[in-house]
């Protein structure tokens, strides 16, 4: 049996950058919706919020 590796020629500062947009991502995610006032939105990530403990009431 054979396995092969799958190599990344990413260097450190490229994944430095990829996990901080990553991040910024998700916050902008949680807190933008989270703190929307449109109905739309707010419905929509409602259980998702209730979920994870992010208040929105």
């Amino acid at each position: 049996m054979t396995t092969d590796r799958i190599s990344s020629s990413l260097t450190i500062s490229q994944r430095v950058a990829a996990g901080i947009s990553a991040m910024a991502f998700g916050l902008l995610l949680v807190f933008g919706v989270g703190l929307a006032h449109a109905d739309k939105l707010h419905n929509a990530a409602h259980d998702t919020r209730h979920s994870i403990g992010f208040p929105c009431h």
